[in-house]
């Protein structure tokens, strides 16, 4: 009875032992089992400099890695930029070299800091890159303006979209003030006080050859610039942008220079700037998104202000803008020609306050 009760008990765990493998195959067997997906040639370290297994016309990737590697480091007619590109690229061709027997095809890295490095021109703006980037999304419709409805597409899960058409417009048209205000000589500033935003400015300001705040804007440089601004140092330039430190003496009563037009990336947090520009009528271009006022400034973009990708496209395009127009106030100015009425030296003496010349009578008149 026991012994039957014992069967009844063990009979399924036994049955089930027998259908999976035989007994005396699992106990006895010495292999162990491996598994073969952490063996594929896909999931093994990149390392450069690591030997590799397969030797194509007697050299290895090793030596060749090792060649490039010596070649670049002791090339002296390249720039640094050209040598970092160059890097890039014999690292890709390695990289092919070394995984062309696994059937990978590598493609092109991308870097997120292409658009801050090598800016687009305004020609070659698309709607693709603008939706790669995220221009078009805006806020939540609890947060809107309801004068952006001009330039907003739908409504996509509750957040508003911004239509990319507009914004291309838009930011092709602001492209082309940029260029004729620096074409002419005019002083653009380009602002962007958000964190990140850094990188973009500098270089956006170093193609237009303009100035840039990324800290914060001072209330009043404007306004009372004198007082705030006043210790900045000038330089009086000529056509070709050459220093004349002979009449740096004059421009010591001279009053502080003011933008002629002022690019707001983040004008939510900068309003005072926006403010005073308006009272000084110094044009103003800004991104302007969902929930901010496009009234506030003179040329709108409407774009996604918290992408920093989408602002490093926007800036760099201005800043690409910026600087055709300068090459073509240089070119002109070879030739002999301004767009612009030089100042003269009798104008540069002038007194501020009077308008006389310094010891002149006083029926004198400008």
């Amino acid at each position: 009875m026991i012994v039957q009760k014992l069967y009844v008990r063990q009979s399924r765990q036994l049955l089930a032992l027998s259908r999976r493998a035989p007994i005396s195959g699992r106990f006895l067997s010495t292999e162990t089992p491996v598994d073969t997906a952490l063996r594929t040639p896909s999931a093994r370290p990149i390392d450069p400099i690591q030997k590799s297994e397969e030797v194509k016309e007697g050299v290895t990737p090793k030596s060749q890695w090792a060649k490039w590697q010596q070649s670049s480091r002791h090339s002296h007619r390249t720039t640094p930029g050209e040598k970092n590109k160059t890097n890039k690229f014999l690292f890709h061709r390695f990289s092919e070299d070394k995984f062309q027997s696994t059937g990978t095809q590598m493609q092109e890295i991308y870097d997120p800091k292409d658009l801050i490095t090598n800016p687009i021109k305004p020609s070659e703006i698309t709607l693709e890159l603008l939706l790669a980037s995220g221009t078009h999304m805006g806020h939540s419709t609890s947060r809107w303006n309801p004068q952006n409805s001009r330039y907003i597409f739908g409504i996509r899960e509750g957040v508003h979209i911004i239509s990319l058409d507009v914004t291309a417009s838009h930011l092709r048209r602001a492209a082309k003030v940029v260029e004729e205000v620096a074409a002419r000589g005019g002083i653009i500033l380009f602002a962007g006080t958000r964190k990140g935003q850094k990188q973009a400015v500098v270089r956006a300001a170093e193609l237009a050859k303009g100035y840039h705040i990324f800290e914060r804007w001072i209330p009043g440089s404007l306004t009372n610039g004198q007082q705030i601004l006043g210790h900045c140092e000038t330089k009086v330039v000529n056509a070709l942008d050459e220093e004349l430190p002979e009449f740096k003496m004059d421009l010591a009563d001279r009053p502080t220079l003011k933008p002629d037009l002022v690019v707001c990336l983040n004008p939510l947090e900068n309003v005072v700037l926006l403010h005073e520009c308006g009272l000084n009528n110094v044009p103003t271009i800004g991104v302007i998104d969902t929930d901010a006022d496009p009234t506030r400034v003179t040329y709108p973009i409407p774009a996604n202000d918290d992408s920093l990708r989408a602002i490093s496209l926007i800036s760099g395009v201005l800043g690409r803008a910026g600087e055709a127009g300068q090459e073509r106030r240089l070119a002109m100015a070879k030739q002999g020609k301004t767009t612009y009425a030089p100042i003269t030296e009798k104008e540069l003496r002038l007194d501020p306050l009077t308008g006389l010349v310094p010891g002149a009578e006083q029926g004198q008149q400008k």
